[in-house]
């Protein structure tokens, strides 16, 4: 096998789910691949059989990404192994249950996880990727972070703050060369649902997407150059009038004075 002239994926979450099949296929684009994840045995089958199929160089790494010592170890990585040009972000937890009835542990492992791992991850990637001028990062949201009422508010709470994250970090790399993109998928077929205590197929089945067309859509998007990426959004427009009405906010929410509609409610309960 030789180096692959792309460079090296690192991938989170790489044993099921999205991260199999990011793993499939940018190895069939040629890439090689650092596979990262906790159940190394499912990961080596995965490495088996890409490497057999495409002839790239894959390595397995096992961490617990909620664990400090390996998630620092694979953020190492990044500073030691200059092949590696891409970063996908994808592992990821929900709660069986909402906030209020879930277990501290288990909330602490969901910020952990969806958080703290790939905020790190982002930092130790982007530092590397800038001083090369050069690289990817490929952060999974969800469509959760722009409709917080509907499910578990720490869940989509965590993907909202993936999201912010990845906007500010694409303003701050892409002029220095490095791509970011968030991807916001819907309710997609994998595994997270059954390890939360979730039935996917309880959803109306025109809801749910295949993994393997969320990230061939996702990765279109990226080849596009998107920084945000949501695949199952019809209209595009619809996205586009959100950032609109978002963006026309922009220098007005900072102010001295407190806004009009505040100033007279104030003024009536002092002379009240």
């Amino acid at each position: 096998m030789t180096n692959s002239t792309l460079g090296t994926a690192l991938i989170t979450g790489a044993s099921t789910g999205l991260g199999a099949v990011y793993a499939d296929r940018l190895a069939h684009r040629g890439y090689d691949l650092l596979l990262v994840a906790r159940d190394a045995g499912r990961m080596e089958a995965l490495a088996a059989r890409l490497s057999t199929e495409t002839g790239r160089t894959i390595e397995v790494l096992r961490a617990d990404l909620t664990n400090r010592t390996d998630l620092a170890k694979v953020e190492d990585r990044f500073a030691s192994d200059p092949t590696i040009t891409l970063l996908v972000n994808n592992a990821g937890m929900s709660l069986n249950g909402g906030l209020l009835d879930s277990e501290v542990a288990q909330v602490e492992r969901l910020i952990a996880l969806n958080i703290t791992a790939p905020t790190l991850l982002a930092r130790a990637a982007g530092k590397a990727f800038a001083a090369r001028r050069s690289g990817g990062i490929i952060n999974i949201a969800s469509v959760l972070a722009l409709t917080p009422e509907l499910f578990d508010g720490v869940y989509s709470g965590s993907k909202a703050f993936v999201l912010n994250l990845s906007k500010s970090l694409a303003k701050q790399l892409e002029p220095q060369g490095v791509r970011v993109q968030a991807v916001l998928p819907g309710a997609t077929r994998t595994e997270i649902w059954e390890r939360s205590g979730k039935d996917v197929d309880s959803f109306p089945a025109e809801w749910v997407m295949e993994a393997g067309d969320l990230v061939d859509a996702s990765l279109l998007g990226f080849d596009r150059g998107e920084t945000i990426t949501i695949p199952p959004l019809a209209d595009e427009g619809q996205w586009e009038a959100y950032e609109a009405a978002r963006l026309a906010m922009d220098g007005k929410l900072s102010n001295r004075e407190v806004a009009p509609r505040y100033r007279e409610g104030i003024r009536e309960a002092a002379v009240a």
